[in-house]
């Protein structure tokens, strides 16, 4: 099993603070959804759940259609962590169906560091873009014609087992995710046209070196981002939207209306 840590002067970041990051600090590690102009994305807190040694964030996120977006996960504590990060169902690592295990692809989070993620790995220096975008047009549909976790972005994370150092198989010359095929009709129709989903956008050049890391068995934490568009969040009254009847400027009325009393 491979484990994989961002290389440090391309691609972990320091937050501007003049962005707030809206992100939850429980467990001493946040994680943020942030476009590429370095807003962050608004969220909003739906439930906390905890479950054995497991807390479980779940939260809403509003999409913006064709906009490019990075997960950023910032390391609060004094050990290093390891991270599942699943969007759409699946590892944006390997493109494997995601359970958010401890078997499965990781990156690696430093002590006291942080990391942006910008896209699905394809090699040791690759990566292809997430941007928000259709259901048939992501990434999951596309690749594997699986919709079973469409919408969701998800964090697990996972501290260090006994902070044991382990040698790991490591494979230079495999690529970590399939290229995209081209979806049917009938996968594209199936998917529903209100549905957001992930790209497979442009590459970027993202290298990576492999560590050791043995993970304990279940995440100490769990993040779950619901991510819809506006209008979808507005009929489920997830957040408070206010609907315009009429134009004030192109009354339909011929003549000047009497007041109401007369």
């Amino acid at each position: 099993m491979r484990y994989v840590t961002v290389t440090l002067l391309l691609c972990i970041i320091l937050l501007s603070s003049a962005a707030p990051a809206i992100s939850h600090k429980g467990g001493n590690v946040e994680v943020s959804i942030i476009s590429d102009n370095g807003t962050v994305f608004q969220t909003i807190p739906h439930r906390d759940i905890h479950r054995k040694k497991t807390r479980t964030i779940k939260k809403y996120l509003e999409a913006r259609k064709g906009e490019n977006y990075s997960i950023v996960i910032r390391n609060n504590m004094a050990s290093r962590v390891g991270v599942v990060i699943a969007v759409d169902g699946r590892n944006i690592i390997s493109g494997k169906k995601s359970h958010l295990r401890h078997s499965e692809n990781m990156y690696i989070v430093n002590a006291y560091g942080h990391a942006q993620y910008q896209g699905w790995r394809t090699s040791q220096d690759t990566v292809h873009r997430f941007y928000f975008t259709h259901t048939e047009d992501s990434y999951s549909m596309r690749t594997f014609s699986d919709s079973s976790a469409m919408e969701v972005i998800a964090v697990a994370v996972f501290r260090e087992k006994d902070q044991e150092r382990f040698s790991l198989f490591k494979n230079r010359g495999r690529q970590d995710a399939a290229a995209p095929k081209v979806p049917s009709v009938g996968e594209a129709e199936r998917s529903g046209k209100d549905r957001a989903g992930t790209g497979f956008g442009n590459s970027s050049y993202s290298p990576v070196v492999t560590v050791s890391f043995k993970p304990e068995r279940n995440p100490f934490r769990t993040t779950l981002i619901k991510y819809e568009w506006h209008d979808v969040l507005c009929k489920k009254e997830i957040i408070e939207c206010s609907f315009q009847t009429g134009n004030r400027l192109w009354d339909e009325y011929e003549f000047a209306p009497y007041p109401p009393d007369f």
